[in-house]
């Protein structure tokens, strides 16, 4: 059996194999967000707008629960893949393993302390009297389900450098569909209101949690759990490589709740609606762009590994062809479907349906340029260059925002907070076309 039989990463890819490899990332994460689009729609059709606005309230904190998970993920799946392209597979195995016990243990710590805080927490992230309720049933009960979440979340990337993309599709599509499901029962059928839809994506958490478990004890593949060494320097340099990931999450629940402040004193509750549906829709439509990335980001890691540079430049140009051919489809669908997706979410409410279709106008040139930003970041991820890719993360989810989020509400009022978005991704494109030359001329092997 030769190298390319035994790893499918090692096999020469072509743009449509390159295709079929990303297609079950690319859709796992479609699935993921939209089993979180239809959890947030059953609560604002079978509960409130009150309720939706909640929720991104207290979205921050699984943010950062999904960027802790993330972060090891990503980080450990670059230095796990590479090692495997070392033909280091029992070193590979055991960082693997050390990788998934700090993750579990880490979402324990996390429990731990937010119900120890819960109220408090609420509170700084800005909650109303009105809204404080729903916050504090949602969050304590996503509280439980944290290991759950950042388990998932781990198995996600590392089903991929295991070789099985299709695994990790399956399990997505099917903890999405029991995601709907029990939101139908708990919501609907036994209106629990909105601690049923923490309820249903809890237990959607747990499916593709358990079954990985099971799945890596089996030892068949080349990547199971084995017996771990408590190497730090290598938690370390996960957290540091896949720090651009982390970033982004934290980026995102800061970025939220500046959103989320600004809209309460510009629009109130229904301006925090509006915005929730549509940072849940962005969030839906940048699956496609996150999923490629993590479907590649191992075959790069992969060839890095074993230094053959002329595998990585074919593999990064036809990336960068597809995203652009994916950008603007994306572009265009959003541009003219926001209307409906506006509709989609709050139904009868006219004051958050018309706040939300003027938003979708704006937002929506944001994803022309997004799709670079995210697979740029992910690729000098996987190249094991953490402090760009953390830069580039950084700056189109946190830094250019916060400070439009800042300036342009005063000049354009609320149409300054539409504007944020699509400026800061324009802002990055742009640096990032830099920083992808720069790195080119240092090393041409990656880049042509």
């Amino acid at each position: 059996m030769n190298e390319a039989q035994r790893n499918p990463l090692a096999r020469n890819f072509n743009t449509v194999s390159l295709i079929r490899f990303a297609v079950p990332s690319m859709v796992m994460m479609f699935f993921m967000g939209l089993y979180t689009i239809v959890d947030t729609i059953f609560i604002a059709r079978f509960v409130n707008t009150n309720a939706l606005s909640s929720v991104n309230i207290v979205c921050p904190v699984i943010n950062m629960i999904v960027g802790l998970g993330t972060m090891l993920g990503t980080g450990g799946s670059a230095i796990v893949a590479k090692k495997m392209g070392n033909q280091n597979s029992g070193e590979a195995r055991s960082n693997f393993t050390f990788i998934i016990i700090t993750g579990v243990i880490i979402g324990l710590v996390i429990t731990a302390v937010g119900l120890l805080f819960l109220d408090k927490i609420i509170r700084v992230l800005g909650a109303s009297e009105v809204l404080f309720p729903y916050c504090k049933d949602y969050l304590m009960i996503q509280l439980f389900f944290v290991v759950a979440n950042i388990m998932q979340v781990l198995y996600q990337n590392l089903f991929v450098t295991a070789g099985k993309p299709a695994l990790g599709l399956i399990l997505s599509v099917l903890a999405g569909i029991a995601n709907i499901i029990f939101d139908y029962v708990f919501i609907v059928l036994m209106q629990m209101g909105i601690k049923g839809a923490a309820l249903g994506t809890g237990i959607g958490y747990m499916i593709p949690a358990v079954a990985g478990t099971v799945f890596f004890l089996r030892q068949k593949s080349e990547l199971h759990f084995a017996k771990p060494k408590m190497a730090f320097a290598v938690l370390l340099k996960s957290c540091s490589n896949g720090a651009s990931e982390m970033v982004s999450q934290l980026a995102a629940a800061v970025t939220t709740f500046l959103f989320n402040r600004t809209m309460m004193k510009l629009l109130g509750e229904d301006g925090v609606a509006a915005i929730t549906v549509i940072i849940y829709s962005q969030f839906l439509l940048t699956t496609l762009y996150i999923g490629f990335s993590m479907g590649v980001a191992p075959i790069i890691s992969y060839h890095f590994g074993s230094e053959n540079g002329k595998q990585i430049k074919k593999v990064v140009r036809i990336c960068f062809a597809l995203i652009t051919a994916v950008s603007v489809i994306v572009f265009l669908f959003s541009f003219f479907a926001g209307e409906i997706i506006a509709k989609i979410f709050v139904g009868n409410h006219e004051n958050v349906y018309e706040i939300t279709k003027r938003g979708f106008t704006i937002f929506s040139f944001s994803f022309l340029f997004s799709g670079w930003n995210i697979f740029s970041s992910a690729l000098f991820t996987a190249l094991s260059n953490g402090k760009v890719s953390a830069g580039i993360s950084f700056l189109r989810t946190f830094g250019l925002i916060t400070v439009f989020l800042f300036i342009l509400p005063k000049v354009f009022n609320v149409t300054g907070i539409w504007l944020a978005v699509p400026i800061a991704e324009l802002f990055t494109f742009l640096l990032t076309i830099c920083m992808i030359v720069r790195y080119r001329r240092h090393d041409n092997s990656i880049c042509d």
